[in-house]
């Protein structure tokens, strides 16, 4: 009987140090406290409790979200601003090892990261290049954070709030900026007609009868649209052969 009781209880010591991992996950194994060479997995082995001890350690890449930061720019404007950072494991021992949490302190510097190099620009290269920005606070992550076995694969700029002065002021550069381009547009057309109207009067000058054929034209077109009064212009030439009838006639009158 006793040597039963004993079977059992070893057949269930040997079920229970069964360990099953998925291929995305690592074992890693202390004896006695002491690290193994390689971590265990995946897929079946042996970990036998109490003298090994398992801590398992995922090698996806994980997202995390570092909480809104209070950043004075160079230029001396106040942003709040979040980040998201992605971050997988490459050497397992050394993320158990070496750190504490990984998770925690890399979001410490993020935290941290993020507010020194957001401090040390400009508003304008904030909002314009964000790019570059971000791969900066991804090279200094990933400097901390490669000692401990974690990879930082890429830290992007979330959400970056301005207060609303700030929202008013630009929104007034940028109405000024179109109202600019418009005056510009708009004195570049009339250049544009000035022009052309100095090449129609030079094509005009050296053929008169142009003149009378375009004032035929133009009433033509006002007769279509059935005007019920029409401007005929006088040239200056006609007014003054009747100012000159006018002058002799009244000096005729005064010689009679």
């Amino acid at each position: 009987m006793t040597v039963v009781i004993i079977a059992v209880i070893f057949i269930l010591y040997i079920l229970s140090s069964i360990k099953i991992l998925p291929e995305y996950e690592r074992g890693v194994i202390f004896r006695l406290g002491r690290l193994l060479d390689e971590p265990k997995g995946p897929g079946v082995f042996l970990v036998f409790a109490p003298v090994d001890r398992m801590v398992r350690i995922s090698l996806r890449q994980e997202a995390f979200e570092v909480p809104p930061q209070d950043i004075i720019t160079r230029d001396n404007v106040t942003l709040k601003v979040n980040a998201v950072v992605f971050l997988r494991v490459v050497e397992p021992r050394r993320a158990v090892v070496e750190v504490f949490d990984y998770r925690y302190q890399t979001s410490q510097f993020a935290q941290t990261t993020l507010r020194s190099v957001l401090g040390e620009v400009e508003l304008d290269d904030v909002l314009a290049h964000r790019d570059r920005l971000n791969e900066r606070v991804q090279s200094i992550l990933d400097t901390h954070t490669e000692p401990w076995g974690v990879k930082v694969v890429n830290v992007e700029v979330k959400q970056v709030d301005l207060p609303e002065s700030m929202l008013r002021a630009m929104a007034k550069q940028a109405e000024a900026e179109r109202e600019k381009r418009s005056k510009i547009i708009h004195a570049e057309g009339e250049f544009s007609a000035a022009q052309r109207l100095a090449d129609a009067a030079q094509v005009l000058a050296t053929q008169p009868i142009t003149i009378q054929l375009r004032y035929l034209q133009t009433l033509t077109e006002i007769g279509v649209e059935k005007n019920t009064t029409i401007v005929f212009p006088l040239p200056l030439e006609f007014m003054n052969s009747f100012n000159k009838i006018l002058e002799i006639h009244s000096q005729a009158n005064k010689t009679a």
